[in-house]
């Protein structure tokens, strides 16, 4: 579900794009600050989960504690709020945008379409191989107490990473 929110806030980029909205994020440092900081402090927070994380067991036969709809939505925040993502968006989509042919519009969505089906192919195939794995780390208390300490140091640096870049404009 993550990675289904993950591809939605694509969809949001990609239109943003189509639309020239991403421009004022490339143009306007402060937009970029703000939607920057939104992203690093979402990030902390995830980091400050992970840290909180305990080493309990996964079972299989139990709810998870995070609806569908809440894993959904944490993807969906994560990738919005990324200003990376929108800069990377701008900056790729429309290289391959011939003005000759028309419909820029239509050929970038068709283009963020094309994306997206690739990003849902490969983040899929990455759950899926973390899931195969996941019994080992569910079989290890030092194992899932390593694995949630090395994510909440990955989304601090995550996060320190995007409060110190500059924006491309």
């Amino acid at each position: 579900m993550v990675t289904l929110g993950l591809c939605s806030g694509l969809v949001v980029h990609t239109t943003a794009v189509a639309f020239g909205v991403a421009a004022i994020f490339q143009s306007s440092e402060m937009a970029f600050n703000i939607l920057k900081a939104i992203g690093a402090i979402y990030l902390l927070y995830l980091a400050w989960q992970a840290f909180r994380a305990s080493n309990s067991r996964i079972n299989p036969s139990e709810k998870n504690t995070l609806t569908l709809l809440q894993l959904y939505q944490r993807g969906v925040i994560m990738n919005i709020t990324n200003p990376k993502v929108t800069i990377f968006f701008l900056a790729f989509l429309p290289q391959f945008v011939s003005v000759e042919a028309g419909g820029v519009t239509t050929q970038i969505f068709l283009l963020g379409l094309i994306f997206i089906a690739i990003t849902l192919t490969i983040f899929s195939s990455i759950a899926l191989l973390s899931g195969a794995i996941g019994d080992w780390f569910n079989r290890s208390d030092k194992a899932q107490i390593y694995l949630n300490r090395v994510a909440g140091i990955v989304f601090v640096a995550l996060a320190t990473k995007l409060l110190l870049s500059t924006s491309a404009g």
